[in-house]
């Protein structure tokens, strides 16, 4: 039986293909800057996020984390949103590690934050404040691409107040399949960003910090300081130009089947479906409170995984066709029609 994890994209597992690479990469020591693919994966993704330069990361979380601390100093202050993935989600890294001091505020429906709140929450040039140093954005958010035009006020109001602009874009790629334009236009924005291998881009590992030549030459050091040198990163690294250069265009399939699935199951009266315009490969999904417990042993059986509790997020991925979508539409709709 295949099994159908609809948890997160995260779960995608190396096609022979991409496992085929990876095996026949050219290794050397990064440390060093003597790993070929590695310096091959650096090259080509700062090539397609139109930025000088890129570095190799183990993990988005130190992606992030190694981005706020290039741009911020201790006592400085980034601005956020309230349920971003630098603030809530990544243990606290920027005050733990880097005495940086989050100011959060909460997302609007679209997934944006209001420049206006963000305007009012910038501190003044006080020996009493922390500077307000960084603005950090997401894309997507919960799923949600940003308006390309809001991407632009961005950029004009950080230039503006003179902060720095990061962009932990994850899913910088869902959002560039969603407006249909090539990522450089999203992350022309932004003064750095963050782009993830390891969700809908199906590689095993690694993230990639975006930005000038300075930029990383400086965030290099973070790194290592973080704990992310890598010595023979090329393995790894394979499977990210792999992913890069076969499985960008193929994110708007996942997008298809997230708006199959959100009609399909929209159909089931016990469900409280939520699917914006602006959506990607996330449904949201509010399950009666009385029926989970039979539900996740019916949707096991049947090899669907999904998330505990009433509210759950379903994740369209390269491991979901189109017929697994009505299958999984199909056996919501037996489980709650059995039920009655």
């Amino acid at each position: 039986m295949k099994t159908l994890d609809m948890r997160s994209d995260t779960v995608t597992r190396p096609t022979p293909e991409m496992s085929a690479a990876m095996y026949d990469a050219a290794v050397g020591d990064d440390v060093y800057g003597e790993d070929p693919t590695t310096n091959r994966l650096e090259k080509l993704a700062a090539e397609i996020v139109g930025k000088e330069a890129a570095l190799f990361c183990p993990s988005g979380t130190q992606s992030n984390l190694t981005a706020l601390l290039t741009h911020c100093r201790r006592g400085d202050e980034y601005i956020v949103g309230q349920q971003a993935h630098t603030y809530k989600y990544e243990g606290g890294g920027a005050a733990v590690l880097g005495s940086i001091q989050p100011q959060p505020l909460p997302f609007l429906e679209n997934g944006c934050l209001d420049l206006e709140e963000v305007e009012k929450n910038i501190k003044d040039d006080d020996f009493h404040f922390a500077r307000t140093r960084l603005l950090c954005l997401e894309n997507t958010q919960g799923g949600l691409a940003l308006p390309l035009d809001y991407l632009d006020d961005c950029n004009a109001f950080a230039a503006q107040h003179g902060l720095r602009l990061h962009l932990d874009g994850a899913r910088l790629f869902n959002a560039a399949r969603k407006w249909d334009v090539p990522a450089e236009r999203i992350a022309q924005c932004f003064d750095s960003v963050s782009i993830c291998l390891s969700k809908g881009l199906g590689a095993p590992v690694g993230s990639l910090l975006c930005g000038d030549r300075s930029f990383i030459d400086e965030a290099r050091r973070w790194r290592k300081v973080l704990g992310g040198g890598m010595r023979q990163s090329g393995y790894m690294a394979a499977a990210g130009i792999y992913a890069l250069e076969n499985n960008i265009f193929r994110l708007s399939e996942d997008q298809h089947n997230a708006e199959a699935l959100a009609r399909g199951l929209s159909g089931i009266d016990e469900l409280d479906v939520r699917y914006h315009d602006t959506q990607t490969n996330m449904v949201f999904i509010t399950l009666p409170e009385n029926s989970l417990a039979g539900l996740h042993v019916y949707l096991r059986q049947r090899g669907i995984i999904i998330a505990r509790g009433t509210q759950v997020r379903l994740v369209t991925h390269l491991e979901i066709d189109r017929k697994d979508i009505d299958f999984i539409v199909s056996t919501f709709s037996e489980y709650y029609s059995k039920a009655h």
